[in-house]
């Protein structure tokens, strides 16, 4: 039996081809992407305004492999954190992060990862496949209904900082967020959307290259190439020289100032020497600093750093003209670093661990 092709994955195009093949009028074509990619259509059952018969073909010809929610789990601080599964079984983790100003999902662009690095329960999992541009959509969708049941707002911002590397998965990421923010989709301000990356340097320029319009966030953990060496293997084939040069070639392409995103991790990376090269790197790339406070990871290598500790960091950053904000630890109560819930979710037991 032949498998049905996902109807997501197709252009409007040739949708518009295949609807004249069936002798259908033209605003069809319109009618079906509204659905798809406007009300976000589960079923072609869905589709209220098209005819009996045209669902019919649509259901006999195409399938929409719409994601669901598995698992959740709600924090305290009522951060909610989803096990996503896919039409082929497999998981992912998606984020509700709401806060006093913005309502945040934190979406995932491949099942597992291929990074590896140390501090990331991610890292434990084995990269499986890429999401498709529709998967990482329906994570945005799903989100934001949930958002909007548990807390009566709508999303006001989307990071791709989930589980997987979304500049290893660029056709597919670049195409998801040409649906969440097209004004025949989703309608969301690119501004408000951050990609984040370990630090791929060709891709970074890229990105440049092709003008897009949301920001970047570089995973940055470290500003010598021996500690980001040990804790993220990618820094390896791109250090942070590599990594300076792709930063500055984005900037003068897009205008948008990078984030350095910074984990402290206690006795790591979190001394006032630490501050130091971080604030020399800041002074060769238009940057703005988030640290991180870490979640551990079950048996992990790393503890989060004291407040003390972190604070003046934060302080000799300031001091020295650099934006700095502090993003607190959320959902402490739940599995809330990347990849636990996935590690332990029953129907991601399939995913291979390192």
């Amino acid at each position: 039996m032949q498998t049905k092709q996902d109807i997501r994955s197709l252009t409007q195009e040739e949708i518009g081809t295949f609807l004249k093949e069936k002798g259908q009028s033209a605003f069809r074509v319109k009618q079906v992407w509204e659905w798809l990619w406007q009300k976000s259509a589960r079923s072609f059952e869905e589709m209220s305004n098209l005819s009996k018969d045209l669902r019919q073909v649509l259901d006999d010809n195409f399938v929409i492999n719409a994601v669901s929610i598995d698992d959740m789990q709600i924090s305290g601080d009522r951060t909610i954190k989803c096990a996503m599964k896919l039409h082929d079984g497999k998981v992912v983790e998606s984020v509700l992060i709401p806060t006093t100003s913005r309502m945040t999902a934190c979406i995932s662009s491949q099942v597992g990862c291929s990074l590896t690095c140390k501090f990331c329960a991610t890292g434990r999992l084995d990269r499986l496949r890429n999401l498709n541009a529709d998967e990482i959509y329906d994570q945005v969708v799903l989100t934001n209904r949930l958002a909007e049941e548990k807390y009566g707002q709508h999303l006001s911002n989307i990071v791709y900082m989930g589980m997987g590397e979304p500049l290893l998965n660029y056709a597919e990421t670049l195409r998801s967020v040409d649906r969440i923010c097209s004004p025949d989709g989703l309608g969301m301000s690119p501004q408000r959307i951050t990609v984040s990356t370990a630090g791929i340097a060709k891709m970074i320029k890229k990105l440049g290259d092709d003008g897009v319009k949301f920001n970047l966030a570089l995973s940055l953990h470290a500003a010598n190439d021996e500690k980001r060496n040990y804790i993220m293997p990618i820094n390896e084939s791109n250090s942070l020289e590599n990594l300076a040069e792709a930063l500055n070639y984005f900037y003068d392409k897009t205008g948008t100032r990078v984030t350095f995103e910074y984990i402290a991790f206690k006795d790591f990376n979190d001394s006032i020497k630490d501050a130091e090269e971080l604030a020399e790197f800041c002074r060769k790339v238009p940057a703005k600093v988030n640290i991180i406070e870490y979640n551990p990871i079950d048996d992990g290598e790393f503890k989060q750093t004291t407040p003390e500790r972190l604070n003046a960091f934060k302080d000799y950053l300031e001091k020295r003209g650099i934006i700095v904000n502090v993003r607190r630890s959320r959902g402490k109560d739940i599995d809330a670093a990347c990849g636990q819930l996935a590690n332990k979710n029953k129907s991601a037991k399939n995913i291979p661990v390192k």
